[in-house]
């Protein structure tokens, strides 16, 4: 137990800008003291004693907020940092050298028995209030993005955000240097997808139709800003996004628009073939009648 708590402080005094040496880190850091009394309550646990470890990880519970379920199978150097609501249920594994912040839960999804929380590999960093569901496996060096919510396999290497969790990159800034912030939105990089989409769409539909043909919106339109925007080249690919201006047909989401515009004139075209050729059978059909 105190070779771990050694390890444990070090490891905050590597990764937390605010430490300024161990005994501080040793007396203020909720984190070490959960990790350190979970180490009595787990070997309780697994040897059979399962009352006596529930006591004690209460008790530290009361004491840290941080609830760590003394079944759970934790590596060494792990980093709690603040720990405030941080759960990590009974099955959970998580392997070395991994961070986790306030808020964070390591749960299961409903009343399975046997393995029904993740497994954490090496390296992991959870962000602030991710919460990480199921028997799933996070693979090694993974960034969780705060808020997210995972709750499939994620593969060694990726970047993890939103809800459901997305992978949003693959093998991207590494997990020791800490940064929350340089991680892309999916939800945003669709969103600027959809809407180049549309005022491209808008402008075949005024080289089709004239100008008229489109419906303006109010005094603060941004039509024409966007449509100069996306002339100007002005936006530059999302950071481990989508970038609409590098689309194939096969791999894009978003088809041409040019290609559906082309299909669409081609089934006008033949609807009115079909229906002069129809117009031309009218009279003989008449003068048949009238005889």
């Amino acid at each position: 137990m105190f070779k771990r708590t050694r390890e444990n402080i070090k490891a905050v005094m590597e990764r937390d800008p605010a430490a300024r040496h161990g005994l501080e880190v040793f007396l203020c850091c909720p984190g070490v003291w959960a990790l350190m009394w979970h180490t009595p309550a787990h070997w309780l646990y697994v040897h059979g004693c399962k009352m006596p470890g529930r006591i004690i990880s209460q008790l530290t519970r009361w004491i840290t907020g941080i609830e760590i379920h003394p079944g759970a199978t934790i590596g060494r150097r792990c980093f709690i940092d603040h720990g405030m609501a941080v759960i990590i249920g009974e099955t959970t594994e998580i392997g070395d050298d991994c961070t986790i912040y306030q808020g964070v839960t390591l749960g299961g999804t409903g009343k399975d028995t046997g393995k029904r929380h993740p497994t954490i590999r090496d390296r992991v960093m959870i962000s602030s209030g991710a919460k990480v569901l199921g028997p799933i496996e996070i693979g090694n060096d993974v960034k969780i993005g705060a808020g997210s919510v995972v709750l499939r396999n994620v593969p060694d290497g990726c970047t993890v955000v939103g809800i459901p969790g997305t992978v949003v990159r693959h093998y991207g800034h590494a997990t020791a240097d800490m940064d929350q912030l340089d991680m892309p939105d999916p939800v945003a990089v669709e969103l600027e997808c959809l809407r180049r989409r549309v005022v491209e769409l808008e402008q075949l539909i005024a080289r089709e139709f004239g100008r008229e043909a489109i419906r303006r919106c109010g005094r603060d339109c941004q039509y024409d800003e966007i449509v100069a925007e996306i002339n100007n080249q002005v936006y530059e690919e999302h950071r481990g996004g989508h970038d609409c201006t590098t689309c194939d047909e096969e791999s894009c989401a978003l088809r041409d628009v040019e290609m559906q515009l082309e299909q669409f004139r081609q089934s006008e075209k033949q609807s009115e073939q079909h229906g002069q050729s129809g117009k031309q059978t009218e009279p003989d059909s008449g003068e048949e009648d009238g005889k």
